[in-house]
């Protein structure tokens, strides 16, 4: 960009200055990252192989595992390498790349999780319309329109965040190139730039709030009337885990994003980064399978039947 043309590259947080304790960094997030390669990567063989798992509700449980997958590999890596060589830099197209990732995946998941409470509301609220209201193609549209909203939200604030001139260095305090990280680095006139982009998303944000939880107040009332205990806990066996998905990212995202910076410290804003970029792709394989007795099932079947092909390769190579 022509307004920092005399900034190269960024220097990102290192989490400490001692060689053991970056190695033990590393090694803590090489297992959150393969915890999570594996979940996602899972969840993803599981619906694709299964056909009992052809619904529109596992068809939305894939795309949040490849947002999943997309969005911890656009943080963790970089933060890896960084622990492991003793460096903290990152060059200006690498910091410009991580930020518009790390948007377009954020944004899109956080729009599939919208829909997916759709799903539900339709599932339990309205069961004889849910063939023609998520329907092969309308399910298409919509993870389609998800997804675009991620790449347009990301063009949007990268593109605006980047063409702010830089005038307080170039150390973001963050383990990866985070917007309210960079715009801390922006002259306080430009920095006023980015509230119109922001108000717009925060605005959609909470739009998609409303629907998530005026979605569950109207699930959970038709839940509370079922009269077959069994269908109440089916029906919270599937809810309760997206719910808990929800709460935890939109609350740590908000918090991250709409923090006054009174209360800003490097330490806080590392936690809530954490727990809004690293956790959610890590146990979401888990909270959804834990409660699922379909995906499960499924999961099993897959094990069972690599287990079982490996043995057959086994065999094969005995005289």
């Amino acid at each position: 960009m022509p307004n920092n043309r005399s900034v190269s590259e960024f220097l990102l947080l290192a989490f400490a200055d001692m060689c053991e304790l970056q190695l033990l960094h590393f090694a803590l997030f090489l297992g959150i990252y393969l915890a999570a390669l594996l979940g996602n990567g899972l969840i993803l063989s599981a619906v694709a192989c299964h056909h009992r798992l052809h619904t529109p509700m596992y068809f939305f449980l894939l795309n949040l595992a490849l947002l999943d997958l997309g969005c911890i590999s656009t943080t963790l890596p970089k933060a890896m390498a960084n622990a492991l060589w003793d460096t903290r830099v990152i060059s200006y197209q690498g910091c410009a790349a991580q930020v518009f990732f790390f948007l377009f995946f954020i944004a899109a998941e956080y729009s599939i999780l919208t829909i997916m409470a759709y799903d539900r509301y339709v599932a339990i609220c309205k069961p004889l319309h849910y063939g023609s209201l998520l329907g092969s193609r309308a399910c298409a549209q919509m993870a389609a329109a998800a997804w675009g909203s991620g790449f347009l939200s990301a063009v949007l604030h990268t593109a605006n965040t980047f063409s702010l001139p830089l005038r307080h260095g170039n150390a973001v305090d963050q383990f990866f190139c985070e917007v309210p990280q960079i715009l801390k680095l922006s002259c306080s006139d430009a920095y006023l730039r980015e509230i119109g982009p922001l108000v717009f998303s925060v605005s959609l944000a909470f739009s998609c709030f409303v629907f998530i939880v005026v979605s569950y107040v109207q699930i959970l009332r038709a839940v509370l009337r079922m009269p077959s205990s069994q269908g109440r806990h089916k029906a919270f066996s599937t809810c309760l885990p997206h719910l808990a998905v929800v709460s935890l990212f939109i609350s740590t995202g908000i918090f991250s994003y709409l923090k006054p910076p009174s209360i800003s410290s490097p330490s806080l804003d590392l936690v809530i980064a954490l727990l809004y970029s690293v956790v959610p792709p890590a146990v979401n394989p888990l909270i959804y399978s834990m409660r699922n007795k379909e995906l499960k099932e499924a999961l099993r079947m897959l094990l069972q039947y690599s287990v079982f092909q490996k043995g057959t390769g086994l065999l094969h190579l005995i005289p």
